[in-house]
């Protein structure tokens, strides 16, 4: 069982699960726009073997909203010091999307505590000034109005199925609710209702990998890595070339790709996600030290 807490930084109060102490740390960053429950498809089977840390990034869930600062380098400040101070010892990383990139930086950041770490389709250059020549513009402006909603989930959910996704070069749109499940856009309404709006103000400015540069953080990782790259065609993130250079720089890397996998991968293919963290988590020698 989880309860929630809180974690004191910079004026700001960011709210984490945690689990009970099963074994060593292992800890949750989740992507732009959603909250730790991002993770409960994960969170039974890898709880029996671990202590799970869960953590909302500003602005997001249960956490403080903040006056500025929500570029990558903003979250990867406030996780470091939640790893360093909240969870401290041997601790393993597990990050989705934005997530993925944060925990790239803390273990780059914190080579001496991190043990391993576990990338689930970071998007890289794919969210940089590059978000423009995709159909992710369109989606992060056109959820942009949804944040901060007061309207029941199930209305935001009927809206948020409306918005006209479109892609640049390319005539014509299509409806977010024709590429995703209402069930899943329940969720995803549930998550904007406590979204800061500001949160998705650099990424629309193509602004939010200011002062974040991910090949310097990959070439800084010691540890061993589990790189998940989702299918492109699909609405993965992580292009090949992006994978390709950072599997290079990583000393320890295993790159997985996934194909007919989306960006969330630990819900659209949950057992395969399962079945390569769990192989990829009994290889390693943790030093408990």
């Amino acid at each position: 069982m989880l309860n929630e807490q809180i974690f004191h930084h910079s004026g700001l109060n960011l709210n984490f699960a945690t689990g009970p102490r099963n074994g060593p740390a292992l800890v949750f960053f989740h992507g732009v726009t959603r909250r730790w429950q991002s993770f409960v498809p994960l969170i039974p089977a890898l709880s029996t073997r671990w202590h799970i840390h869960a953590l909302d990034h500003r602005g997001h869930g249960q956490s403080s909203r903040a006056k500025f600062g929500y570029l990558v380098r903003d979250y990867v400040r406030d996780a470091v010091a939640f790893v360093q101070n909240q969870v401290q010892g041997p601790v393993v990383l597990y990050g989705h999307s934005l997530g993925a990139m944060v925990a790239a930086a803390v273990a780059a950041e914190l080579p001496q505590q991190v043990q391993a770490a576990i990338l689930e389709d970071p998007p890289f250059e794919t969210m940089g000034p590059r978000i423009s020549q995709s159909a992710l513009l369109s989606y992060f402006a056109g959820v942009q109005p949804f944040a901060e909603s007061t309207l029941p989930v199930g209305a935001l959910a009927r809206q948020l199925a409306e918005i006209p996704l479109t892609t640049p070069g390319k005539t014509g749109s299509i409806r977010l609710g024709d590429t995703r499940d209402m069930a899943s856009l329940r969720f995803t309404a549930r998550c904007l209702k406590q979204l800061h709006r500001d949160v998705l103000s650099p990424i629309v400015a193509g602004r939010w990998l200011d002062g974040f540069d991910w090949a310097a953080v990959s070439q800084k990782i010691t540890c061993p890595v589990l790189l998940m790259q989702a299918d492109l065609s699909v609405g993965g993130m992580l292009t090949d070339d992006d994978a390709a250079e950072a599997e290079r720089l990583m000393l320890d890397c295993v790159r997985v790709r996934l194909p007919k996998a989306g960006h969330l991968i630990h819900w659209l293919q949950t057992d395969t996600c399962l079945r390569l963290v769990t192989s990829f988590l009994e290889s390693l020698e943790i030093s408990l030290s």
